[in-house]
């Protein structure tokens, strides 16, 4: 399967891979799940073994990620403007929505920093960064940091597998269901946490 893909993405030009890779790269932050990562492994593959090159892949997947990023923050950032805090959305009340403002504005640049490695949670994390008004020279270039880093990690492990990914992607596949199964065991502690100090307050009371 893999070098089915492999060998048509090799196919193409050098300019489509690259607008490949930076295509995948940005539509994950708006609709996941995507593809993504393996789309910039395979793309590591590639480096070497076609006219791709490893610089013209960092860039094009570090560009792509930020961007989404990017795109997802002003979404947040302009939805909390015109509808949260407007009172729009009637099930989510302002105490709530400041609630998670305030500790997004405490936790969120580590988040941020964060991003790339936490599978599942990049969409929300840029969304969430915009709706907190977090500052955004600091979001650009923790978030660029993040996705340099991570894509360098995922275009070298292409580069030495080659065309044996399937190593690669049962790796990600492993770390990923990992990465979720710690932050939905994180969440819903936060969540018993909040849910039980309510109950206690009003036992005070």
């Amino acid at each position: 399967m893999f070098e089915e893909i492999i060998t048509k993405i090799s196919e193409l030009s050098p300019l489509w891979i690259y607008l490949t890779i930076f295509f995948f790269a940005f539509i994950e932050n708006l609709f996941p799940p995507s593809p993504s990562d393996m789309v910039i492994v395979i793309g590591g593959s590639l480096v070497g073994a076609s006219n791709l090159h490893f610089i013209p892949v960092l860039v094009f997947a570090t560009g792509g990620s930020l961007a989404g990023f990017l795109t997802a923050f002003a979404i947040g950032w302009q939805l909390d403007k015109r509808l949260l805090h407007a009172g729009k959305i009637k099930f989510l009340t302002i105490e709530s929505i400041e609630k998670v403002e305030n500790a997004f504005r405490k936790y969120g640049y580590y988040l941020i920093i964060a991003n790339r490695f936490l599978p599942g949670t990049r969409a929300v994390i840029s969304f969430f960064a915009g709706m907190s008004r977090l500052n955004v020279h600091y979001t650009v270039l923790l978030s660029a940091a993040s996705a340099l880093l991570w894509n360098t990690i995922l275009i070298s492990l292409g580069m030495i597998f080659g065309e044996n990914i399937q190593k690669v992607d049962q790796f990600l596949s492993t770390y990923n269901n990992v990465v979720i199964a710690i932050t939905a065991v994180v969440i819903i502690f936060l969540i018993v946490r909040y849910f039980w100090k309510k109950v206690k307050s009003k036992i005070k009371n």
